[in-house]
């Protein structure tokens, strides 16, 4: 009789924490393992520096003991990713299979920048994320603060995105997204500094994640998030929580196909006289009449020349570096 030698079935789950060597799993029956990968494990077409990112589904060899090794990454509906800090050639998965993101932006300590924020929307576009734009630490704006606050939000409201006025540290001021994130998997993005983990806490106080100090020489956040982690929320749905980001440069994007990602763009591209109209110098331009008319605002329309004109490898570059 042959001897096929012993027959290992796998296991599956989802990843909720990446370190980069190890990657923790909750598994179908709410199990925790700690799993490795052994050898070159890599995502067809993707060049990345973790091959395997929290939101991952995948399959695993049990190796007793809670630990694994991981020798399968199911299909990804989505993921949100960004050019790689160390290898910038490369790309780094922030987190896959999402249901939302919420971009959380502030004004001050930390500021966050238009081109920031649109390049983000920019890529959670491609890939077909939702997002919720979150303007953080409202109850510490003066008068002043509070008007740019509300220009910001009639620019994107007007895009179509979702905007909300929050304090992490209220409640009551989140109490909407306990409901928005039960039953789903969503992420949170943004700066360091912006107060994702502190959402969180107040979100489910039972999980007491580390928060940091503001600098006060360079109004920056410091990184309390080391990696990505996924935490199960007591009221219900899943949220990760990312490393603040400094930089967001955009990979493997085609410029052509750069203004279906803008929202407010893509509903008159049809009218443009040609159909390669890249929306700068050409003739009859549906794009450059909204702007004109005040249908697409001015800020949208530099960012999006900007990012048609300049080099992505340098403005990433920039922002890291400034």
């Amino acid at each position: 009789m042959p001897n096929f030698g012993k027959i290992h079935f796998l296991k599956r789950g989802t990843v909720i924490k990446s370190t980069g060597s190890w990657y923790r799993v909750l598994d179908t029956n709410h199990q925790t393992w700690e799993c490795r990968i052994k050898g070159k494990l890599r995502m067809a077409g993707i060049d990345s520096t973790n091959p395997v990112s929290v939101g991952d589904e995948i399959e695993f060899e049990d190796e007793g003991e809670s630990k694994g090794v991981i020798k399968i990454i199911l299909p990804r509906k989505n993921y949100i990713i960004r050019k790689s800090i160390n290898l910038s050639k490369r790309s780094h998965i922030l987190a896959a299979n999402i249901d939302r993101v919420y971009l959380m932006v502030t004004l001050v300590a930390p500021q966050t920048q238009p081109g920031f924020i649109d390049r983000f929307l920019v890529t959670a576009e491609a890939y077909h994320i939702p997002v919720t734009i979150l303007f953080n630490k409202i109850d510490l704006y003066e008068p002043e603060d509070l008007e740019v606050v509300e220009n910001f939000i009639a620019i994107y409201e007007k895009a179509g995105y979702d905007c909300r006025k929050i304090s992490a540290t209220d409640s009551a001021s989140i109490a909407f997204l306990r409901n928005e994130i039960k039953g789903h998997k969503v992420m949170f993005g943004g700066h360091s500094g912006v107060g994702k983990s502190t959402l969180i806490n107040t979100l489910d106080p039972a999980l007491s994640l580390k928060t940091g100090e503001i600098s006060i020489q360079h109004l920056a956040g410091q990184h309390t998030t080391t990696f990505a982690e996924m935490f199960e929320l007591q009221s219900g749905g899943f949220v990760i929580d990312t490393p603040g980001i400094r930089a967001f440069g955009l990979i493997d994007f085609d410029k052509s196909d750069l203004s279906h990602y803008f929202p407010e763009m893509r509903a008159v591209l049809e009218n443009c006289k040609f159909n390669n109209c890249q929306h700068l110098n050409e003739p009859n331009c549906a794009v450059k009449k909204a702007v004109e008319e005040g249908l697409i605002h001015e800020s949208r329309y530099a960012s999006y020349v900007s990012m048609m004109n300049s080099d992505e490898e340098e403005t990433f570059r920039k922002d890291i570096y400034k």
